[in-house]
């Protein structure tokens, strides 16, 4: 991991006017409360806090390496002591060297103060340390939270695409044995119903990778799916839509309302002798597109045990999206079934 002062030039720039302003910190130290001569002052300042400012460059990189999550807390705090012991050694020498290259009478006072500024050094040392694991741990932090975020999302995807996918097999099986039949007795309409298929399972691919889509587009999806299956059942139903045109444009989750419409047929269609209504509406109600999906039935015959993974499949993608699991509910009145569906809508689409 690079060092995250030397990054770019902004953070860098932050990083030597820091240096900068301690330089000149103790520069007014030594003027006025030491009294060091004007010269000295500012040659030791800039000096010192320059030659430590290149070696706390170099500490980044034994705090990046030297973890605290690869290596116990003791080796951790013993390699940085005897780091710290190396550079503080390393800037006081330096430090001494240059300054009394330039001033040979500055000798005196820098052997004073040599063993002070020996501890200082190791108390910047402490501090750049500390200032680098803070560093790196919040580093660490946001990548981990961006890998979880990530991965939830992932994991969501996928859910929802498998729930996506869960389409009943049965109605594909059941279309194409309807056309096999057909191209016998009746090839116009077995031709017909192909391109009725074709065009509903192209229209449905398409949309595969869409999580939202206008709610007119959901309903022209489901046009089509109504013609193929009225080309099998042919007058055995009735389709109705009550759609309210402020509703058409709010988007909701492809392909959450087949299901609702093939549980209409199967358990309408399928087990009724008498002539079936399935009639949807959309309205907006409290910030919810709510949509209702009714279908009488033949209450005298036994329906089949459960509702398949229609029901199921609608409400657990829902809750996926939209984080509530009070988004739909269903049941029967008399010889009416309902199911009603709840679909937050952002304010600016009400």
């Amino acid at each position: 991991m690079l060092n995250p002062f030397i990054k770019n030039y902004k953070t860098f720039l932050l990083f030597f006017t820091v240096w900068q302003m301690i330089a000149v910190i103790q520069v007014l130290v030594l003027r006025f409360f030491l009294y060091y001569e004007l010269k000295f002052a500012i040659a030791d300042g800039l000096i010192f806090n320059n030659l430590y400012m290149l070696i706390a460059l170099s500490i980044w990189y034994m705090a990046n390496y030297v973890s605290f999550e690869n290596y116990s807390p003791v080796l951790v705090i013993s390699n940085h002591l005897g780091a710290a012991l190396i550079t503080s050694g390393l800037w006081v020498f330096l430090g001494y060297i240059v300054l009394t290259g330039i001033f040979p009478d500055y000798k005196s006072l820098l052997d004073e103060n040599i063993f002070g500024r020996f501890f200082i050094g190791i108390f910047y040392y402490a501090i750049l340390a500390s200032l680098y694991y803070v560093i790196i741990y919040y580093a660490n932090f946001q990548k981990k939270t961006l890998r979880e975020s990530q991965l939830n999302s992932l994991i969501k995807e996928a859910e929802l695409k498998t729930l996506r996918y869960q389409i009943n097999p049965h109605f594909i099986f059941n279309s194409l044995n309807s056309i096999s039949s057909l191209t016998v007795s009746n090839p116009e309409r077995a031709q017909d119903m192909t391109i009725k298929l074709s065009a509903f399972l192209r229209n449905t691919l398409s949309k595969n990778e869409k999580q939202k889509i206008p709610l007119s587009e959901e309903i022209n999806s489901i046009r089509l799916y109504i013609d193929i299956e009225k080309v099998r059942f042919e007058d055995r139903f009735d389709y109705t839509e009550k759609i309210e045109e402020n509703t058409l444009q709010i988007p909701i989750p492809g392909m959450i309302l087949q299901p609702l419409i093939e549980n209409a047929i199967k358990h309408g269609v399928y087990e009724s002798i008498e002539k079936v209504n399935i009639r949807v509406e959309s309205s907006i109600s409290n910030g919810y597109l709510q949509i209702a999906v009714q279908n009488n039935f033949d209450p005298r015959i036994t329906a089949h045990k459960g509702t398949g993974i229609g029901l199921s499949n609608i409400a657990d993608r829902l809750k996926l999206i939209y984080k509530q699991d009070n988004l739909m509910n269903y049941g029967s009145d008399g010889d009416i079934f309902t199911a009603k569906l709840f679909i937050p809508i952002e304010p600016e689409k009400i």
